[in-house]
């Protein structure tokens, strides 16, 4: 994980603006209050990435960070996000609960509602940002084990702290194919934290059956334009056999073929008809979304969307109406050719 920021080379006027921005983009717009005046304020911020899983590493001066209601309010797309006390003690506030970390200790909270964090010994934290929709957790338990403190009383969640604390630090597993491996065992262990902490396996593996079509929908969509994707595929990745794949995909309606048909059609559609429709010829489109077939690719287009893909194209790419009715330039009076032997005062009579 590479260094990206640290305040010691940021002017000191500089210093909350820029760390409030850098915040905000990574993980979630919050407000921050800093104890220390801004020449005094420092930190050092480490950024990372494990598939859709975002890393936030910290240490900073002491400050307050709050998510109010009307930027929880504003959330585009929900998240849960994990804080990992790596030294000294800070509080998490959320839901009418809060709870103290210390070292080894971690809480989670959710961007959907308003939290408070107090770091008033400083920051030393990693925060991992999940997104709300690949965790699949029911309402009721994310939102029963928000700002508790999950620590060493708990062996499950002695072994998140280790792992995720390694997930953070490490560069390799922020690359490539590691990052994507990593994902999803990441979401089955925080998972696993949430079931243990409740005490209830048994609900955790209904609820683990009730979330699987969803789990597995996502999956797709994040793969749909590889062109090897298939249901050995996508059973194996979430650990089910085909047979059972096809069974949880049934009972909400779906197809497997003609849904990964579908969507691959309508990312497809977007890109001819985006801004970049124009760069790429119609088949290198159709192959990098797992259609190797041009031919069959156009027939399968038309029939899905009564038009060929190059007329969709066109459709989007036609010269703008302004630009078709502008005016053309004024052109300057034209000089009649004279014939020889005429002359020009006459009005092209022949002289004599």
């Amino acid at each position: 994980m590479t260094p990206v920021l640290d305040t010691a080379s940021i002017p000191p006027r500089d210093r909350e603006e820029v760390l409030l921005n850098v915040v905000r983009e990574t993980m979630v717009a919050v407000d921050i209050e800093h104890t220390l005046p801004a020449p005094d304020i420092s930190a050092r911020i480490r950024l990372g990435e494990v598939g859709p899983l975002g890393i936030f590493s910290a240490r900073a001066t002491a400050a307050t960070v709050r998510r109010t209601g009307r930027l929880a309010r504003q959330d585009q797309e929900p998240i849960v996000l994990v804080g990992l006390q790596v030294t000294g003690t800070s509080v998490v506030v959320q839901n009418g609960r809060e709870c103290l970390l210390r070292p080894g200790d971690f809480a989670l909270y959710e961007s959907t509602s308003p939290y408070t964090l107090l770091y008033e010994e400083g920051v030393d934290h990693h925060f991992l940002r999940f997104p709300r929709a690949a965790l699949a957790l029911p309402d009721r338990s994310l939102r029963d084990i928000t700002a508790v403190s999950l620590g060493p009383g708990n062996p499950l969640a002695r072994l998140a702290f280790t792992y995720f604390s390694q997930l953070a630090l490490s560069d390799e597993l922020h690359r490539g194919a590691h990052a994507g491996a990593a994902f999803e065992p990441s979401v089955e262990l925080l998972r696993g934290v949430v079931a243990s902490h409740r005490g209830d396996t048994g609900s955790a593996k209904a609820s683990s059956e009730a979330t699987l079509g969803l789990r597995i929908t996502q999956y797709i969509r994040e793969h749909l334009a590889d062109p090897d994707l298939s249901a050995a595929r996508i059973a194996a990745a979430h650990g089910i056999s085909v047979r059972h794949l096809y069974v949880v995909l049934s009972r909400s309606g779906i197809s497997l073929g003609d849904w990964i048909r579908t969507r691959r059609l309508a990312e497809r559609r977007r890109e001819l008809a985006g801004p970049g429709g124009r760069l790429r010829t119609i088949a290198a489109i159709a192959r990098s979304w797992g259609f190797v077939d041009a031919t069959h690719f156009s027939k399968v287009f038309k029939q899905a969307y009564g038009v060929t893909p190059r007329d969709w194209r066109d459709h989007h790419h036609l010269p703008s109406r302004s630009a078709r009715d502008a005016p053309r330039p004024a052109r300057g009076p034209t000089r009649r050719a004279v014939p020889v032997g005429c002359d020009p005062s006459s009005g092209g009579r022949r002289r004599g």
